[in-house]
């Protein structure tokens, strides 16, 4: 039973914390049906939730996709990389070499252009 104690007290803070986290936002929450609309930092949404984004954020979103997927396996392509040698570099050259393929393409499709 000695190893659950500290398991144990601190779930028992964390819902102390949620509880709080509760009871102040309904203590400090402005009077009205508030909690049926959208929260948008207490104005009025201007647009309705379910309006339509420009084609080109998609493209955007894309592209950051491509770069977010590149951090995601290099930061644990470091950590490695002087156990394993030349094969991890070869192959990490090659998995850059086919994210630069994908944003040559969206380049040369006018992704990064604004105007």
């Amino acid at each position: 039973m000695q190893p659950y104690v500290a398991v144990l007290a601190l779930l028992g803070l964390l819902a102390a914390v949620v509880a709080a986290v509760y009871a102040l936002s309904f203590t400090l929450a402005p009077p009205g049906g508030s909690g049926t609309g959208p929260f948008l930092s207490g104005m009025r949404p201007q647009e309705h939730a379910l309006s339509r984004y420009h084609v080109r954020w998609y493209v955007v979103t894309m592209v950051f996709l491509a770069f977010d997927m590149e951090m995601i396996f290099m930061y644990p392509w470091a950590v490695v990389v002087a156990s394993i040698g030349t094969k991890a570099v070869v192959e990490m050259f090659a998995f850059l070499a086919l994210l630069m393929v994908g944003v040559i393409y969206a380049w040369r499709e006018g992704a990064f252009r604004w105007a």
